[in-house]
């Protein structure tokens, strides 16, 4: 059966919005991982800690430079994942619509390509 990732993308808007009732943001996210569970779909889900706590290895130059976050220059942060096995895209898209996300906030939905779907350099050791 393939698996999706559901990406959490939001703004520092949605971000707000979502720091300001936390607690029931929370409450929420557990109610819906739970349903995932029961319906057996849930393979894994992380969130990702504030992006001011992170850093950016950039690698457009010859040697790659480290910079601290917050990112002021990105429109959208990847906020975390839900990984679902599911039967196809469409059953993907009705769980990611079911994500109690802030207003203004976007869920990609991507499919996670099997191990004989990418591409294999036979020179490679296993």
């Amino acid at each position: 059966m393939p698996k999706y990732m559901l990406i959490m993308r939001g703004t520092d808007e949605s971000n707000a919005a979502m720091m300001a009732s936390i607690e029931e943001g929370i409450a929420r996210t557990r109610l819906f991982i739970e349903e995932m569970m029961k319906a057996g779909v849930l393979l894994g889900a992380e969130g990702l800690d504030d992006p001011g706590q992170g850093v950016v290895v950039d690698f457009s130059g010859e040697t790659p430079v480290v910079t601290d976050g917050p990112y002021g220059e990105t429109k959208e942060l990847f906020g975390g994942f839900f990984l679902l096995e599911v039967a196809s895209k469409q059953e993907a898209v009705e769980w990611a619509k079911r994500v109690p996300a802030a207003p203004g906030s976007k869920i990609e939905v991507r499919r996670v390509p099997e191990e004989d779907e990418v591409p294999q350099d036979s020179t490679v050791q296993r």
